[in-house]
């Protein structure tokens, strides 16, 4: 692999983190046009499902069938209807920058997960991560901020977002490699958009609701996976995986600079705990960013 190519994936890794970084953004600006949070999560899965399929159907990618259609669903129905809704509750109850770090607790659960249901090893290391990301939550819990509202509600959604979006690393590691990730986001995505839809309570939209949306679903949603997709064909996953976790870096320095919030230094040096144990997980093991943001 060249250097101008490393430099190239480094580059396109780095707009996925971008992307990424600005859902909290938009769906705390949607939400503020009265949207409720389960609304944001469903429109989302669906124009952003709109967008996977438009794109499988031009790269007619075969779509998963039989058992791997049926888990697929299942998939959709815990890694999207629950993820999306969890990760706009927990940015409704405790705000962009909390949510965005709290859901890099998954690494943690991808770990837990291995060891609990499939006997793998935890090693030193991995071990380790777990101990500073149990560390990092007490430390947010305790710590708070100015404009970050840290409650049982708001930590209970962002591990429930964390524990959710970790289904992704499970997954990915048996179907992103057997189809097309995007044929498998085109199916997802959109049964994620109907199991949400008995509990969404649709509100008038203005323009700049649906503006809002629209760049939740694609900039975040279609465009980071493209990105960070594109990304992964010229750099090493490890690598990958670290300059992604710039995401809640990206979102909490917003969030900050537009909402006014800000962590404590206690709990800053918790959000650096986690994030943290995250990189030590993606150099330590098989655990990578599953690019689903």
């Amino acid at each position: 692999m060249s250097f101008k190519s490393a430099q190239n994936g480094a580059g396109w890794v780095l707009l996925a983190a971008f992307l990424w970084g600005l859902l909290g953004i938009f769906g705390k600006f949607a939400q503020a046009q009265g949207l409720g949070p389960l609304e944001v999560a469903f429109w989302r899965a669906l124009l952003g499902g709109a967008c996977f399929a438009l794109s499988a159907g031009l790269r007619r990618s075969r779509l998963p069938r039989g058992r791997d259609l049926l888990l697929t669903i299942l998939f959709g129905l815990a890694g999207v209807s629950i993820f999306y809704g969890s990760y706009q509750l927990a940015v409704r109850a405790g705000g962009a920058s909390l949510a965005s770090v709290l859901l890099y607790t998954a690494p943690a659960f991808v770990a837990l997960s291995g060891w609990l249901f499939w006997k793998e090893r935890l090693g030193p290391r991995e071990l380790g991560a777990v101990v500073l990301t149990l560390g990092g939550v007490a430390l947010i819990s305790l710590g708070g901020g100015s404009g970050v509202q840290v409650s049982a509600l708001s930590l209970g959604w962002g591990l429930t977002a964390g524990l959710t979006y970790s289904l992704y690393y499970l997954y990915g590691r048996v179907f992103f490699e057997r189809y097309d990730p995007q044929a498998l986001y085109a199916v997802a995505l959109p049964v994620g958009a109907l199991g949400l839809l008995p509990f969404v309570p649709f509100a008038a939209k203005t323009s700049v609701a649906w503006f809002n949306l629209g760049c939740i679903a694609l900039l975040c949603t279609f465009a980071a996976y493209t990105a960070y997709s594109l990304g992964l064909r010229r750099l090493n996953p490890t690598r990958a995986s670290v300059i992604a976790s710039l995401e809640p870096v990206v979102a909490s320095v917003l969030a900050a600079l537009l909402f006014a919030e800000r962590l404590s230094p206690p709990a800053l040096f918790g959000a650096a705990l986690v994030i943290g144990a995250a990189l030590l997980f993606s150099t330590a093991s098989k655990v990578q960013h599953p690019a689903a943001g």
